[in-house]
């Protein structure tokens, strides 16, 4: 029982950083922007926010400082696909390029320093439950904003009426520019919030997952977010699932290895891999032609005079 809990325990871990940022990319994909650079903002994040923490020696001017970093990393890329109206997937990889860079550049001086572990929720009778106490009323802050962020983002896009106006954004920019909406300003909006959660994520894997900083320690999670997106077909729901299939992956592997059970490791990181291209097969079995993808989405957008 106490290995089980323990699993779990690193697993919503391990998910919380992935659907965070997911969710940001989810918005502003919604938006018809694709940003790539969700590894380059999460890095920066990490940096960023761990250096705030430690200058402030305050873990919540830290999560500020790191959501500040992402979304100054995300308006220098709402500037170049915007305002210059580049290539987004170029724009994007080079805005990861430089997030790692700067992210080393910035965490250099606070290599081996380390953080208090955060404060987790405390309910007398409920988290000394066996199993499930810890898993749901034993969490830190962080965990359950992901959560009410993934029901607020879900609600924004489905429930609302500026909701519907991102959606019909990204799904014909045109159309949507000959309606009057403001199709730049949505954007805008949009990237900024991908950006922040990009950060946000990014400072929870440096404040809350490691506790301490080191290079390069996003490993690709920022373009799992961006797999994670397709993976859930552009529903916050489905990218909970996608997030906590990712993380549980991740977690098995390092057991496994650490088990020696036999079962390769190379085997079980393919697997939230695997399990997107087979999601996406059934989405278009199931769409037909329709992924649920945004119509607009990657294209640049220059207003007509």
């Amino acid at each position: 029982m106490t290995i089980v809990e323990a699993i779990l325990l690193t697993v919503v871990t391990a998910s919380t950083p992935l659907l965070i940022a997911a969710l940001g990319e989810l918005v502003t994909e919604r938006s018809g922007v694709l940003n790539l650079g969700v590894e380059g903002m999460m890095a920066m994040g990490a940096a960023c926010g761990f250096a705030g923490a430690i200058l402030f020696d305050s873990t919540l001017a830290g999560v500020f400082c790191g959501i500040l970093a992402g979304v100054a990393t995300s308006a220098l890329f709402a500037f170049i696909v915007l305002g210059l109206a580049a290539n987004q997937v170029a724009s994007g990889l080079a805005l990861t390029i430089l997030g790692l860079g700067l992210s080393g550049l910035i965490g250099a001086p606070f290599i081996g320093a380390r953080r208090d572990p955060v404060a987790h929720l405390n309910i007398p009778g409920l988290t000394d439950l066996p199993l499930v106490g810890r898993l749901f009323f034993g969490q830190d802050a962080f965990v359950y904003a992901s959560l009410l962020l993934c029901l607020g983002v879900g609600w924004f896009l489905f429930r609302t009426r500026k909701g519907l106006l991102l959606r019909a954004v990204g799904e014909n920019q045109a159309s949507a520019h000959s309606l009057g909406l403001p199709v730049l300003r949505v954007r805008l909006l949009a990237i900024l919030f991908g950006g922040a959660c990009a950060g946000l994520a990014g400072a929870y894997l440096s404040l809350v997952y490691t506790r301490f900083w080191s290079p390069g320690m996003t490993s690709g999670r920022g373009w799992i977010a961006v797999a994670l997106v397709v993976f859930a077909a552009w529903r916050p729901g489905w990218a909970f699932f996608g997030a906590y299939l990712f993380g549980a992956a991740t977690v098995l592997q390092l057991h496994a290895q650490a088990a020696a059970i036999g079962i390769p490791a190379q085997a079980l990181s393919a697997l939230p891999y695997v399990a997107t291209i087979v999601a996406l097969v059934v989405l278009s079995l199931g769409r037909r032609r329709d992924t649920g993808a945004p119509g607009s989405l990657g294209m640049p957008f220059v207003p007509d005079r």
